[in-house]
């Protein structure tokens, strides 16, 4: 290791320091076992608080704290109170005369301290051995029995019920809830889905199971303030109810990525440059003891395995259902898009038939004459065949007559232009009376039709198709214009 400082020098130095940095600077804000890394500190004169809460105080210590307070808190009373014993034989003279038989001492038979100790004990204790015990003429005696029963029964109240309260804390029930090593990132009924799994060790249920997520992640909010932590809440069922546990076997909790989720714009590539961490909070009532248990943990970054999915661990064995807990943290991978949901909506609506760009060939007039139209259209599908067919011989004349005028080359057309598009359309023998009436109202308004070419290049807005129908249909037999009518009505 010398002979690598001395090759490579400060750059290994340099390097090592980056390293230990980086580890540093990735800190978990809740472990693996749920413990919250976080420490209070430049409280001031905020400290007293925690004296004001003796009790609750000393139920958080940890337990060495609490052992040693415990053994202190009963030997300096019992110091104390056989110091004060003591000290009333001392006063009333009963050390010096232990030997009279005539004299009636304080506390019979206390001849020094550890006499006086003896009998504090034995009082405290409620043992009574019969040798030392208070006569009748010491009043100062009687008060300072008092005394003693009343502070020992308050210190033995409020130490024993620490230590009860401790031992019977609902962390220790935490112990036999498990959480899944990782996380895993696969689909699940065709939406990409978060997975964790979640069991109980023991027989006894946890009464009235929640589970909740929080996402743990560093933001910067659009009026420039940096957030280092801020929480952001996951939903894992609260709608639909999926978040209230009956935890009796292993459960796989699932959160849907969707566009509400904050991994909507989560990708493999992506995983592996975010920095997060995934608080799991479980919550119930143990069954036992009905007090409330609170399970922790959490999956940073690197714990969470995108493509993966959860081994079962339930077997059917003789009538009952068996656990394997040696597969509960295993996983198998399984085909999943390396896309975001985000880049996923994105490409179906891309690739989607009714998204389809508009054909740009068509010119904006003829876009206009179809958006004039739509109403007559659909009115029409709504008549009889007959009549529909009808008017759709009816109205191609006129859409034809207005794309001849509205181009640039056509502006000059004459009268003989249209009576040449007459010709060239066939008529059979077979074909109804009435496109011979369409046809005859054409030549009926040839004339109003047939204008010099100043004229033509002086109108700026040529007819609409609805213009020359309505001129058309001027011209037309009182019978179809009664039929028209009818179904304009």
């Amino acid at each position: 290791m010398s002979a690598v400082r001395r090759k490579f020098g400060d750059e290994y130095q340099a390097v090592g320091l980056a390293r230990s940095s980086a580890r540093r600077e990735r800190q978990r804000f809740v472990d693996k076992n749920g413990r919250c890394n976080v420490q209070h500190g430049n409280l001031g004169g905020e400290s007293s608080r925690y004296l004001s809460d003796l009790f609750t105080t000393l139920v958080d210590l940890k337990w060495r704290w609490n052992l040693l307070i415990f053994l202190l808190t009963y030997t300096v009373a019992w110091l104390v109170m056989a110091s004060m014993w003591w000290g009333i034989a001392y006063l009333r003279g009963d050390l010096h005369q232990v030997h009279d038989d005539t004299y009636s001492p304080c506390v019979a038979n206390v001849y020094n301290f550890p006499s006086a100790f003896l009998f504090f004990i034995e009082t405290e204790a409620t043992i009574g051995y019969g040798h030392r015990y208070i006569t009748e003429r010491c009043p100062e005696g009687i008060v300072l029995f008092l005394f003693q029963s009343l502070l020992g029964s308050i210190v033995d109240a409020f130490l024993i019920g620490c230590m009860f309260i401790k031992m019977s804390q609902p962390k220790k029930r935490a112990e036999t809830l498990m959480f899944s090593r990782a996380a895993v990132v696969s689909q699940r009924d065709g939406k990409l889905c978060l997975m964790f799994r979640v069991g109980n060790l023991r027989n006894s249920h946890m009464v009235s199971a929640q589970i909740r997520c929080k996402l743990i992640k560093s933001r910067q909010t659009p009026e420039g303030e940096f957030l280092p932590l801020d929480q952001c809440e996951l939903d894992v069922g609260f709608g639909t109810g999926a978040d209230q546990l009956f935890l009796v076997s292993p459960l796989t909790i699932c959160h849907e990525i969707n566009s509400k989720s904050p991994f909507f714009c989560l990708s493999q590539r992506s995983l592996r440059s975010e920095q997060f961490e995934i608080v799991v909070i479980l919550e119930g009532i143990v069954e036992t003891t009905g007090m409330t248990c609170q399970a922790r943990t959490s999956y940073t970054e690197d714990e969470v395995l995108w493509g993966h999915r959860f081994l079962p661990v339930m077997s059917l064995e003789d009538g009952f259902f068996r656990v394997d807990y040696s597969q509960f943290h295993a996983t198998f991978e399984v085909p999943t898009p390396p896309y975001s949901v985000k880049e996923q909506e994105e490409n179906l609506s891309l690739s989607s038939p009714l998204n389809s760009p508009v054909n740009n060939n068509k010119t904006r007039r003829e876009q206009v004459c179809s958006l004039d139209c739509i109403d007559t259209a659909g009115e029409k599908n709504r008549l009889p065949f007959k009549l529909q067919k009808i008017s759709s011989r009816k109205e191609d004349l006129p859409t034809r007559t207005l794309r001849m005028i509205s181009s640039n080359t056509e502006k000059t057309c004459s009268t003989g232009d249209l009576l040449k598009i007459q010709e060239i359309s066939p008529i059979s023998d077979g074909e109804d009376t009435d496109e011979m009436i369409q046809l005859k109202a054409l030549k009926i308004n040839a004339k109003a039709l047939t204008q010099p070419t100043v004229n033509l290049k002086l109108q700026k807005n040529p007819p609409s198709m609805c213009t020359l129908e309505m001129k058309l249909e001027d011209n037309f037999p009182a019978k179809l214009q009664k039929m028209n009518s009818d179904r304009l009505f």
